[in-house]
């Protein structure tokens, strides 16, 4: 019996999610890769199903991390601020393309004063989302700094980052669009995926978390595709060989001791 909760009905995914600009995307593509969608429909997805991947947020102090994820997994926002201590960390359900997948999402102090204790927690992530406020351009700035610290601890190649701008209803249209010009050449630079939200009216937190979820469970399938196929690869060899002529050739090598 599995100890993990069920998939809320909300938390399903059948369609490949967009992204929030094609300028900066981790991929542009309308549906998921056809060997993860052929995958899933012959259940042969591995372990995937069974596995927890980890997300990291992080980010200045105040720059709405812990209201992002709380919008999406409680579906509330708290005006009274408290500062997380150390780490925190919620749990995450979906079903995509029909196979359970899961995140577990960790909220990271943005306090300098507890950065050495969150940062031991960076280590294993497939996911990191580098938050930063719409509002305030030096938030923006250090987001290079978060995400060093964040592949100290990680192999660059195989995680997926992402640089989310919060507080968009905040932000004015002039001021917006000054700092998104900066955020997406930035996401360029880091290879990362833009995407700009808001916590207080929920705007694009459901569609950025269902593209999170539907990028990283793609990556797990095809990383799975990746290693059963090595897998039968050395079965094939270790079939096909024949051991009569190994034996032969051990006997050519070995010194006639009595001639």
């Amino acid at each position: 019996m599995s100890v993990l909760p069920p998939v809320r009905k909300d938390r399903i995914i059948s369609q490949f999610p967009k992204c929030f600009n094609k300028g900066a995307a981790l991929n542009t593509d309308d549906e998921f890769h056809s060997k993860v969608k052929t995958a899933c429909q012959q259940q042969r997805t591995g372990t995937v199903g069974f596995k927890i991947s980890k997300v990291i947020v992080v980010g200045d102090l105040a720059v709405g991390k812990t209201c992002l994820i709380n919008r999406f997994c409680k579906d509330v926002f708290d005006k009274n601020y408290k500062a997380t201590i150390g780490v925190d960390f919620e749990m995450e359900r979906f079903e995509v393309l029909g196979v359970p997948f899961s995140l577990q999402l960790w909220d990271t102090a943005g306090q300098e004063r507890f950065k050495c204790i969150a940062s031991t927690y960076y280590r294993g992530a497939q996911a990191v989302i580098i938050v930063f406020d719409l509002t305030d351009v030096a938030s923006l700035e250090h987001t290079r700094q978060w995400l060093e610290d964040a592949m100290k601890e990680n192999d660059p190649t195989s995680v997926l980052l992402f640089l989310v701008g919060t507080k968009k209803d905040l932000s004015s249209p002039a001021q917006y669009t000054l700092i998104e010009q900066d955020a997406i050449k930035l996401a360029d630079q880091m290879k990362a995926e833009y995407w700009a939200v808001s916590a207080l009216s929920g705007e694009n937190v459901t569609e950025f978390f269902f593209r999170v979820a539907s990028l990283t469970f793609e990556a797990n399938v095809l990383a799975e595709l990746e290693k059963s196929g090595s897998r039968r690869i050395g079965e094939v060899v270790q079939i096909n060989s024949n051991p009569n002529s190994l034996y032969a050739t051990s006997k050519k090598k070995q010194p006639n001791c009595c001639q």
